[in-house]
């Protein structure tokens, strides 16, 4: 394997997935919440960050009945050290949305706990919630 490739991964940083799929980021479906501006105020956040945090959106991530859901990725040294990605529910305030932003922050998966708030709010991966419905 390239060097590069293995020092781009190590590089990498905590990055926000945020689904912007056929629920997540729907005014219909929350209307109480500004989705417009709950990206921009991560963006906004990675842009703070000096390279620390990225951000960027998908379509639908599948848990739609938890909607807005925000996936945290570790960065790359802390995958290298065992971490995982943390799925994350029912992001539909500021509040939740100060969560996320201080958590990754901090480090994100791997380096540092998530509130206990926001803990609340994990939710499994679809393919590991499929697994325990087995």
């Amino acid at each position: 394997m390239p060097k590069f490739t293995i020092s781009a991964a190590i590089s990498r940083p905590c990055t926000l997935v945020v689904c912007r799929g056929c629920c997540c980021g729907d005014a219909r479906k929350t209307p109480g919440t500004d989705h417009a501006r709950q990206l921009d105020r991560l963006r906004t956040a990675a842009a703070r960050s000096g390279g620390r945090i990225a951000v960027r959106t998908t379509d639908c991530l599948g848990p739609c009945g938890q909607a807005n859901v925000i996936v945290v990725q570790p960065s790359g040294r802390a995958r290298q050290r065992g971490a995982r990605a943390a799925w994350v529910g029912w992001v539909l305030d500021d509040y939740a949305t100060d969560d996320i932003v201080a958590w990754a922050e901090q480090g994100g998966p791997g380096v540092a706990d998530p509130s206990p708030t926001l803990a609340l709010q994990m939710i499994p991966a679809p393919a590991e919630a499929r697994r325990r419905a087995r």
